[in-house]
């Protein structure tokens, strides 16, 4: 392969103990990204492989890009694979309790010692400080961190509608781990990245945060929120359906009442200007609701499309398999389902959000099988056939 097709972390080894979302996350861009990820498993497997209702989709959609070894590290042969696998890493990365690691002799302090050039990612909690100890999750840490609050209605705090910090930590986890790289080919040494739960949830709602320290006027719920533009809401129209509309400027607001044949309102001096019109939402977005109602969705979206006005369709996640701009666009990408009641199931996942010289960053492995890829690590970790064997019948290794 050309330098120029190479991917940009080729040729750096990530070892990863993992498991949920946060720090598979972290693993799966790094992965996408090139980096040959190896993942050390339980000799049973990730218990997040089969995981029920709204955790069902984290292993598939957050494990493609790696390699699987599945190990006992409770016997003596399995603790000495994984630190001989540890010791060919440029990055571990974790997201076990505190304490953890360190027990096995595997935490930062432990390996710098005979590698001083190992990158160490730990997805945690809580930074350190005052709520480390703490146990945290997602919607544990969007309750404390301001984000159900300006999620649900008043008095009525409501989680995001996926695992945004979750995925976020593991995003600012791979950022760490990349900026953490480039600075060890200028100074040849490692050092530990942090990334956590809370601090990334304080990072979403720091607008609102600002927003307050501007105005000194403290952010309202986004359902009760005040609106900077008059048309900007959800609209439900023929037979019932439900669309978003904006129109969020004076310009937009002609171009919106010449498309639907408003004239009238577009003349009512009370509704000139974008502040005027914001002061009328308690009566103007009624009217727009009566006037658009026996309008369809499809009749709706074809005039907003065509005058360039913003509008959304109100979609289920599982439409979004059949979107024509992300086939059109290489925005899914095919893996194979590994576990579960569709396991050995063809389907499509969604890729990074990004192009890289034109290019969206694709599948090159789907979601390894536990241990899928034990015996190729162990030989390139340089043990023999007989040794292999041996530990796969002591129980040390999965095959």
């Amino acid at each position: 392969m050309s330098t120029k097709n190479k991917l940009p972390y080729e040729g750096v080894r990530v070892v990863e103990f993992t498991h949920m979302v946060m720090g598979p996350t972290c693993g799966m861009i790094l992965g996408d990204l090139g980096a040959d990820v190896i993942k050390v498993e339980p000799i049973d497997g990730d218990k997040t492989r089969n995981l029920l209702g709204s955790g069902a989709g984290f292993f598939p959609m957050f494990n493609r890009n790696k390699k699987s070894i599945a190990v006992d590290m409770k016997t003596p042969e399995g603790i000495e694979i994984v630190k001989k696998l540890v010791a060919s890493a440029d990055v571990v990365s974790e997201n076990f309790k505190p304490g953890t690691m360190a027990k096995l002799g595997l935490d930062y302090d432990t390996l710098k010692k005979s590698d001083p050039k190992i990158i160490y990612v730990s997805h945690k909690g809580f930074l350190p400080g005052p709520y480390d100890h703490r146990t945290a999750l997602d919607e544990v840490v969007q309750m404390m961190g301001g984000l159900a609050y300006m999620t649900g209605p008043e008095d009525r705090p409501l989680r995001a509608g996926t695992s945004v910090n979750d995925i976020m930590g593991g995003i600012f986890g791979a950022i760490g781990v990349m900026a953490a790289l480039r600075q060890r080919d200028i100074t040849g040494e490692g050092q530990e990245v942090q990334s956590s739960l809370f601090e990334n949830n304080v990072f979403l709602v720091g607008q609102h945060m600002m927003q307050y320290a501007v105005t000194g006027n403290a952010a309202k719920p986004m359902p009760s929120r005040i609106s900077a533009w008059a048309i900007y809401d959800v609209f439900e129209v023929q037979g019932g359906e439900k669309i978003f509309l904006a129109v969020v400027s004076d310009t937009q607001w002609k171009i919106f009442c010449d498309a639907f044949g408003f004239a009238d309102l577009y003349e009512d001096p009370t509704l000139k200007l974008n502040n005027q019109r914001v002061q009328a939402r308690p009566t103007l977005i009624p009217e727009v609701r009566r006037r658009l109602a026996d309008f369809s969705a499809k009749h709706i979206s074809d005039i907003f499309e065509k005058n360039g006005l913003p509008f959304a369709p109100i979609t289920k996640p599982e439409r979004l398999f059949d979107d024509p701009h992300l086939i059109a666009t290489g925005g899914l990408a095919p893996i194979k389902i590994t576990d579960g009641p569709k396991a050995g199931a063809e389907t499509t996942t969604p890729l990074l959000p990004l192009l890289m010289d034109g290019k969206r960053l694709g599948v090159r492995h789907n979601p390894p099988k536990a241990g899928e890829q034990s015996k190729e690590i162990l030989v390139d970790l340089g043990y023999g056939e007989d040794q292999i064997s041996k530990f796969a019948a002591n129980g040390a290794v999965h095959i």
